[in-house]
């Protein structure tokens, strides 16, 4: 049935009113949702907030490095550390690697760009700092829903958004309600905050309907792959960062590592590949498994234990590719808009701060009796902020890497070393694009195929017993929630031209392809995705449209 016909049929769903309605329980969205509480309790006045989180708990998806510049969780909350927020690990050494093959060249500290630099941050789990942040939430009031995603936008006669509606439940593969079959419910606000973090649903269709990228270049994404690791304790250096580039992505892939000695003898693993390579042979959790076998990694992981994997795509096309923040009825926050510093590998100071900001503009407009028009003085206030300043000085930084790896390096350090110290904080000239990532994948019989070696189970591993460690789940009898426009197109375009490439950039094995002649076919193994949105970006013709599972479903990730 389609969602007119089971409104008709079962309907009308009910609905409950708030001054605002948050959608994410990530940090921006929580930051958003503290803030507008701790407000409103110095004015002495009364604001309903509800935050929804379509993940099992606040903390279930989310997924970073992480290191943690703390300056915006301290303007949030100054006395955190006797609040006893999860930040333990101080970030004692930074380590920045250029690797080939079988070596590794250290680049002088004093050689090392401010971006790159940790000195006062702090290892952290990004999903234990979640979990903190909604229980200082709810201790200010703010209603937090876990389990249902937000799943459709409500627009008002006059075309603002007045809300969100929750997905349905109990929906049989075949879209036809089931016996368990209830309505999504309504959740109408004032303002609605958007903060579903990467590659939002909803956001994506807020940027379309109000054309907030209309001027800015396309934005670009990266995918995070990230293991946790037990390791042997003769090889743990608390507070020990090291990140890479090179080997073993070539001079046209951007990307790089990272490895994070973190607290209680864990260190954090990851390679992020930036989605607008080429070759569609590449698979980046191959890549991934690659580069932990090369001499200067493999010494930090050998006699431990692999405890933790997940996979997440990443907002990285800064400034120049942020789009509008604020549109009729709500505003967009955080990796949901893109503030990410990509250059620091640094975002949830960024979404906290963000998250503050449009809290701050939301309970202005509150006080003056608006609703459902454009909270203008958040972007202003964004301007005016720390983080609009920090996001100029690297509005290049995606951009260069466009261009390759060696002339990117060049300009870093020129940008980011040299001209900081000439007294020029922000570059003077400023680089575009125009190509979005979708469309930088080329044919494969323009690429040679590249052999990857089959996992050996202790240092390098498959894709499924990775995802069972992500302790990722859905509900068998629902709907896919991996769509596609057209079902010819995965076998006619994508397995003919570009040989597949679902099958490789997926990194959780969701996309196969099966049969042979014409029986081929595209199996789509939902239940295995970890929600990180990469075939939404990088699928060529963009044939692939996430969308939210019934909530709860997805991964469940601890420590990460």
């Amino acid at each position: 049935m389609t969602p007119e016909a089971l409104l008709n049929q079962y309907g009308p769903r009910e609905s409950m009113e708030y001054d605002v309605v948050v959608v994410g329980a990530g940090p921006g969205g929580l930051a958003s949702a503290i803030r507008l509480k701790q407000l409103a309790a110095g004015a002495g006045r009364e604001v309903s907030v509800c935050v929804l989180e379509k993940g099992s708990e606040p903390g279930a998806h989310i997924l970073s490095g992480a290191i943690m510049d703390p300056r915006a969780l301290t303007e949030l909350f100054p006395d955190w550390k006797e609040l006893g927020a999860p930040l333990k690990q101080a970030v004692t050494e930074d380590q920045f690697l250029f690797l080939s093959e079988t070596g590794a060249r250290a680049t002088p500290h004093v050689l090392l760009p401010e971006c790159f630099q940790n000195h006062g941050n702090y290892i952290i789990s990004l999903g234990a700092l979640t979990r903190w942040l909604a229980q200082q939430a709810e201790s200010l009031g703010v209603e937090i829903f876990p389990g249902f995603a937000a799943a459709e936008l409500l627009y008002s006669d006059t075309g603002a958004v007045r809300g969100v509606a929750t997905g349905n439940l109990g929906l049989g593969k075949d879209g036809e309600p089931t016996a368990e079959f209830q309505l999504g419910m309504e959740l109408h606000a004032k303002y609605t905050l958007f903060a579903e973090g990467s590659r939002g649903q909803l956001g994506r269709q807020l940027v379309a309907k109000y054309s907030l990228d209309a001027g800015k270049d396309p934005q670009a994404y990266g995918l995070g792959i990230k293991e946790l690791w037990q390791a042997d304790p003769a090889r743990h250096q608390p507070g020990l960062v090291v990140h890479t580039a090179g080997w073993p992505l070539d001079d046209d892939t951007y990307g790089g590592s990272f490895i994070y000695h973190a607290e209680d003898g864990k260190i954090a693993i990851g390679l992020v590949v930036g989605l607008d390579y080429r070759n569609p042979w590449l698979s980046p959790f191959e890549e991934f498994q690659r580069f932990k076998t090369h001499p200067a990694i493999r010494k930090h992981l050998e006699g431990g234990t692999r405890i933790g994997y997940g996979a997440r795509s990443i907002t990285a096309g800064g400034l120049l590719s942020l789009p509008k923040l604020v549109f009729p009825g709500g505003a967009l926050v955080g990796c949901e808009a893109g503030t990410l510093n990509a250059s620091r590998i640094k975002g949830s100071h960024a979404a906290i701060k963000t998250g503050m900001l449009a809290a701050e503009a939301a309970f202005q407009a509150l006080g003056e009796g608006r609703s459902g028009d454009e909270l203008t003085a958040y972007p202003a206030a964004f301007e005016a902020s720390w983080l609009h300043a920090e996001l100029e000085q690297s509005k290049n930084f995606k951009q260069w890497f466009k261009k390759g790896r060696r002339l990117a390096t060049l300009m870093t350090g020129i940008e980011q070393w040299l001209l900081p110290k000439l007294g020029m904080r922000n570059p003077p000239w400023t680089i575009h694009r125009t190509t979005p990532d979708h469309a930088c994948l080329e044919p494969a019989d323009r690429h040679q195929k590249i052999a990857y070696p089959k996992p050996d189970g202790q240092l390098t591993f498959d894709r499924l017993s990775s995802v069972f460690l992500s302790s990722t789940n859905h509900a068998e009898d629902q709907p896919a929630h991996l769509t596609l426009k057209d079902p010819s197109v995965p076998v006619n375009i994508n397995l003919a031209t570009y040989a597949g490439p679902e099958a490789r950039y997926c990194p959780a094995g969701v996309y196969e392809f099966i049969g042979e002649g014409q029986a081929t076919r595209l199996q789509i193994n939902a239940q295995n995705c970890v929600h990180c949105k990469t075939c939404d970006i990088k699928d060529p013709t963009q044939n692939i449209v996430w969308v939210a599972p019934q909530g709860g479903g997805g991964p469940n990730y601890a420590g990460m």
